[in-house]
């Protein structure tokens, strides 16, 4: 005789649940969801990957102001969103801190989140010629959240330059090489930032301090001896330059 299988179906008890989710909400209410890393990646990501309707937070606001800028060319709608995204993640008013531990985000307070240094580096390059003394704010800040990034002394540098304050800019270009000094020991190297020396020839052209052009002169030749130069006309130049002035 064919005996025929009995299946027996048992319903599936689930324990209630003590919490509704939502969609988008489940970071906050799932409680085994651990807390967002604070610290953002500044890069740039595809703004029609991240299918964000309307930016909530400062690095929302950032990535929107990135595609307005590098893909639309909307450079007053850049403006617009880079200075949202730094009044979520100020300063001044406290929605974001300096962080200076090398421990950060293993047991360290990170509420406020850590200060961004991409809207500000930005925002700072596109109001550079119409509010120069607001781009310097600016590029200070973003010296006080890396005091060790390059070439934002530098840009500080050149927009001083371009307002005729030269001890200001002096200052910054030097500040700038102090950054990055020559070892000389595992190079054969004498000079280093070929661009900031260059910088610093011409401010002292136009203040005829022709002894410290002349030392700047050729601080920028040592520095493209071996690396040339992005520009390598100005090596031509520099050495006629150099001829030129009186002897010391």
């Amino acid at each position: 005789m064919m005996r025929t299988a009995l299946i027996v179906f048992v319903p599936l008890l689930l324990a209630p649940q003590s919490t509704t989710y939502t969609p988008g909400d489940f970071q906050t209410a799932n409680a085994n969801y651990k807390n967002r890393n604070p610290f953002y990646f500044e890069g740039r990501v595809d703004w029609d990957l991240l299918n964000i309707t309307q930016p909530a937070n400062a690095w929302e606001f950032t990535q929107r102001a990135i595609h307005k800028q590098d893909d639309l060319a909307d450079i007053p709608g850049a403006i617009a969103d880079y200075s949202q995204a730094l009044s979520m993640n100020s300063l001044v008013n406290g929605s974001c801190q300096l962080i200076t531990s090398t421990n950060a985000g293993f047991g360290q307070n990170t509420n406020p989140p850590p200060c961004m240094f991409t809207p500000r580096l930005r925002l700072a390059n596109l109001i550079r010629q119409d509010q120069p003394q607001n781009a310097i704010g600016l590029f200070q800040e973003v010296l006080q959240i890396d005091p060790l990034r390059l070439n934002v002394q530098a840009q500080i540098g050149q927009i001083y330059t371009s307002m005729g304050a030269y001890p200001q800019a002096i200052a910054a270009y030097q500040a700038e090489l102090a950054l990055s000094p020559v070892n000389k020991r595992l190079s054969g190297d004498q000079a280093n930032n070929a661009h900031v020396h260059w910088a610093l020839a011409e401010i002292y052209r136009v203040t005829h301090d022709a002894s410290n052009e002349g030392r700047e002169l050729t601080l920028y030749l040592n520095a493209t001896r071996w690396h040339s130069d992005t520009y390598p006309w100005r090596i031509t130049l520099a050495k006629k330059r150099l001829a030129q002035l009186p002897a010391q």
